[in-house]
């Protein structure tokens, strides 16, 4: 990652979701797009989570890219709290396969949208959010398209 300011914040409700948020840097790096990652909990930490989205936007922030478990927390309080748009990863765990943390980011309430990938899917959060970037940045927007040819030419991520 560069030294620019972040583009695209991700949060990670525990460490344990820290493995799957990795597979959505590295594509974030790999297409250069600045970013930073955190951990945070709203339960442990709802302050620090308020603070987060309340101030992305003016940090420079474009997307948030957001863990979520079973409670679906996480994305839920920052798409509450930013003009941002938010991208939620539902998350497996050990005590469930997934699909809960998919249906309850999924279904939130009107006026509170948080786009929702696959469980487990960071790398389609991850170009998600570099195609949200990509809208005003032309550079950005030249390294999805050579992104997108080496996916059709059938080369790995």
């Amino acid at each position: 990652m560069n030294d620019e300011a972040p583009q695209v914040g991700v949060l990670v409700a525990s460490p344990a979701e820290l493995a799957v948020m990795q597979q959505a840097t590295a594509i974030l790096e790999k297409l250069e797009i600045p970013h930073e990652i955190r951990v945070m909990s709203v339960a442990r930490s709802p302050d620090l989570v308020d603070e987060y989205a309340r101030t992305a936007f003016d940090r420079g922030l474009k997307v948030v890219v957001c863990t979520t478990g079973i409670s679906g927390h996480l994305a839920s309080a920052v798409a509450a709290r930013t003009i941002l748009p938010v991208i939620g990863v539902p998350v497996a765990s050990d005590q469930m396969g997934g699909e809960q943390s998919l249906y309850v980011t999924a279904q939130m309430p009107s006026g509170v949208p948080v786009a929702t990938v696959g469980v487990d899917a960071a790398v389609n959060a991850a170009v998600l959010a570099a195609q949200v970037v990509g809208v005003g940045d032309p550079v950005v927007q030249k390294r999805l398209w050579r992104f997108k040819d080496d996916l059709a030419e059938g080369l790995r991520l």
